[in-house]
């Protein structure tokens, strides 16, 4: 028995896949960045900018425009083509887009020629201009008329133009839920086998002539050229094999360990099937057209025809790859094993179906059938489909029932609720299909079928899709091993990178599921990219038009703008600072004092990409003076007094500071609060505003010397030389204890009957001082000791205590005479 899984590569390959694994990983991350930005790629086009056009041509364009669409409102209310319908909106639609084009090119040459006129100023009264100042007044005056009245022609022809198309698309949906409520006889019913039996003859000798076309098609290649074409078809498929076999070796070898393995080898199977039978399509139709002179009708036939069976292999591909029957440990979903393996031939089914579908709709047409045989076809096409769905979900869901079935409870096991209604609801819109084909509402009952294949692969392909980016995000930002701790801080952001840049990918591949589900409803896709190019144009906010495109460029501007202040800020922090002869504080002002500035000027750029100047922020500041007097004085405030903190430096990264209570170090000055640690090693947040504002105490500012002092009681029969040799000796053996400024001993005078010696020393930092003067007095203690030295015993204090509350109980008389002498 072989086994589902792949076995685990040797060491020795693993090491070799060294470098071919990066490589293999950045491109892998290239491809799903691809990915995601295809997903939005018409919003991004839309960015271009419009070239200028002479004006000579724009109005010829514009001439051209209105004819055409003269033209295309001609007899538009008696048109029931549908084909036409649909090819005179798509002419509306681009004749829509060439006129918004025209404005927007037009639109900077009369800014030109209307700032040139401002330039020369309105003529003086009274006074005769020069000639050449007044022919060039006249020129520019022309043309600034001229240009002015193509924009607004250009204006009017894109609003027609939009006018038409929308005319266009409601006469569409009216033939098409007309055609939806038609009905007319059941292809069961015995009248429309009976007009049938005599229509059929007439479209059999038709489709009996495109038999005899193809044969002579096929007739006219040479015999060498078809066993060319085949044997190039056998090394297509040989290729599907090796590629296949090629690609689970390289995903289990090459691609980084996860779940990306999985989608990854998931599109590659995707990808095989739609090649291989595209491929060998596309030689069919080079040996049919090899030297026949075919029609316009027959060539659009065999160019659909490739693509709807490129289109039957994704279905194929994309179900294989889901159900994964052959390999379990890398099936996606979470399908039971014998559900994967009893539906191993849907897939294939479905992709034939599906071409079969668009076969029976096409063919018809191309053979100029009868309508009783065109709805026959259809019908018995669409009915299939609609079987082979049925079949499948009934065949599913006794496999799953059979999996899944609990022996104690004799139950089938639950499974979500929103898989349950998806599958009730399919059942449902099945059902109600068929039923509608067998009473003769052929057309809704046909759309419905379709509508739900649409549906499932519309899905399947977004899980896929949505899977591939989470994973390639999640796997090749994100950090797999633990990080060392110089790399956490990168691990982090290239974590927080992966979850945002997989969020928008997922939200992108969501909306764009959307509108392919709401496609067959009246909107292609010639239709939804012209939604999607009419973007460009944006909101207009006052002054001020925000584009898609224009907001991309400034998000763009602005990280690349912070990445380089970010990237200039460290070189100055790790590299450039320290070589100057800057103090470390100094150093962090700077370097802080530079992000700031930075940040201002990234919103400033990012602001002009975006189209809003520097001068049109006034609105932005009445925005900001309405939130301050609302509550924001204290954060501007307190903005303000960190910016004065790091120019003027009254305290600095490092200083030791005492303000209201609070003693500590500056860790760092923030853009609202500074922090301070604390003796115990805890953090207060101090806002900025109270370094400003009130008395602070700075012990290392001017002087960032410690004092050690320390105050000895000696009797006064002491030798007060030997005691101030010994205070000296102590604070001269620590090592701490700077030379210079050197310490000294003073007799500070008599208290109490007590000589009193003050003896001062000073270290680096008055964070030593408590250390090191707790040493020094040991070291006092222990050299008193040794040399028979008493220190001055303490002053006596006699207390009194206060008088009890409550009466005292009597005493004896000999306790109470004060002659009497104590017991001993």
């Amino acid at each position: 028995m072989t086994s589902n899984t792949l076995p685990r590569p040797p060491a020795a390959d693993l090491r070799r896949a060294g470098a071919t694994g990066r490589a293999l990983r950045w491109l892998m991350l290239a491809l799903v960045l691809t990915l995601t930005v295809a997903l939005d790629w018409p919003a991004l086009a839309a960015a271009q900018p419009a070239a200028s056009v002479n004006v000579e041509e724009a109005e010829t364009a514009l001439s051209e425009a209105r004819q055409d669409i003269d033209a295309l409102r001609k007899g538009l209310d008696k048109l029931t083509d549908d084909a036409e319908l649909l090819q005179r909106r798509t002419d509306a639609l681009d004749i829509q887009s060439k006129a918004d084009t025209l404005a927007e090119a037009l639109a900077p040459q009369l800014a030109s020629v209307a700032a040139r006129l401002t330039e020369l100023g309105k003529p003086t009264e009274g006074a005769k201009e020069a000639p050449d100042v007044a022919q060039q007044r006249a020129q520019l005056e022309k043309s600034n008329r001229n240009l002015d009245a193509q924009i607004k022609l250009a204006r009017l022809l894109s609003v027609e133009a939009a006018q038409t198309a929308e005319q266009i698309s409601t006469l569409r949906r009216t033939q098409f839920q007309a055609r939806l409520g038609e009905r007319r006889d059941s292809f069961v019913s015995s009248s429309f086998w009976s007009e049938l039996r005599g229509d059929l003859p007439r479209d059999l000798e038709r489709l009996a002539e495109l038999r005899r076309d193809v044969t002579a098609m096929m007739a006219a290649t040479p015999g060498w050229a078809w066993a060319a074409l085949a044997a190039v078809a056998a090394i297509v498929l040989a290729l599907r094999y090796w590629f296949g076999q090629l690609m689970v070796r390289l995903t289990a070898t090459r691609v980084p360990p996860g779940r990306l393995r999985r989608s990854f080898l998931a599109v590659a199977i995707v990808l095989l099937s739609v090649a291989t039978p595209g491929l060998i399509a596309e030689l069919f139709k080079i040996g049919l057209v090899w030297r026949a002179d075919i029609g316009e009708d027959t060539s659009a036939l065999l160019d659909g025809l490739v693509a709807m069976v490129c289109f039957g292999g994704y279905v194929t591909g994309l179900g294989y790859a889901l159900l994964s029957p052959d390999r379990p440990s890398w099936r996606l979903p979470a399908i039971p094993d014998e559900v994967a393996s009893g539906l191993r031939w849907a897939p294939a089914v479905l992709g034939t179906a599906i071409v079969a579908v668009w076969l029976a709709e096409r063919l018809p047409v191309l053979l100029n059938a009868s309508l009783t045989s065109t709805i026959a076809v259809n019908s018995l096409a669409v009915l299939l489909l609609g079987v082979a769905l049925l079949w499948i979900l009934l065949r599913g869901e006794r496999l799953r029932r059979k999996a899944q079935f609990i022996e104690e409870e004799n139950r089938p096991a639950p499974r979500p609720f929103w898989i349950a209604a998806i599958n009730t609801v399919t059942w449902a819109l099945l059902l109600f299909s068929l039923l509608a084909m067998l009473i003769g509402f052929a057309a809704l009952g046909g759309f419905v079928i379709r509508q739900v294949f649409w549906t499932l692969v519309v899905l399947t392909t977004a899980y896929l899709a949505s899977v591939l980016i989470e994973d390639g995000f999640s796997t090749l930002l994100g950090s797999g091993a633990q990080p060392k701790d110089g790399e956490a801080a990168q691990s982090k952001v290239r974590v927080q990178a992966a979850v945002l840049l997989s969020g928008v990918g997922r939200v992108l591949v969501i909306l764009t599921a959307a509108i392919l589900l709401l496609a067959p409803f009246g909107e292609g896709p010639a239709d939804l990219a012209h939604r999607f190019d009419q973007l460009h144009r944006g909101l207009q906010i006052g002054e001020v038009q925000l584009r898609p495109g224009a907001l991309v460029q400034a998000l763009l501007v602005l990280a690349l703008s912070l990445v380089a202040v970010r990237l200039l800020k460290r070189w100055l922090t790790n590299r450039y600072l320290p070589s100057t002869e800057l103090d470390p504080g100094m150093q962090i002002s700077a370097a802080t004092l530079f992000g700031y500035a930075g940040v201002v000027i990234a919103v400033a750029l990012a602001l002009s990409a975006l189209g809003i100047g520097l001068e049109r922020v006034a609105w932005i500041a009445s925005a900001l003076s309405v939130g301050i007097g609302f509550g924001l004085q204290a954060v501007v405030q307190n903005f303000v007094s960190g910016l004065i903190l790091l120019a003027e430096r009254p305290v600095k990264v490092g200083d030791w500071v005492s303000l209201g209570g609070v003693e500590g170090d500056i860790l760092r000055i923030n853009v609202r609060a500074t922090e301070i640690q604390m003796g115990d090693r805890s953090t207060v947040i101090v806002p900025n505003s109270e370094f400003i504002t009130k008395t602070v105490r700075n012990v290392t500012h001017a002087n960032p010397l410690g004092l050690v002092q320390i105050k000895l009681p000696m009797p006064l029969s002491s030798n007060a030389a030997e005691v101030r040799q010994l205070l000296l000796d102590a604070f001269t053996a620590h090592a701490d204890i700077l030379a210079t400024p050197e310490p000294n001993v003073f007799l500070d005078g008599f208290d109490a009957g007590h000589l009193v010696f003050n003896a001062k020393g000073y270290v680096s930092s008055p964070r030593l001082a408590y250390g090191v003067r707790s040493a020094i007095l040991f070291d006092v203690l222990q050299r008193l000791a040794d040399a028979g030295l008493d220190m001055a015993p303490p002053s006596t204090f006699l207390l009194r205590d206060a008088e009890p509350s409550i009466a005292p109980a009597p005493i004896s008389q000999a306790a109470a005479d004060p002659r009497e002498p104590e017991p001993r």
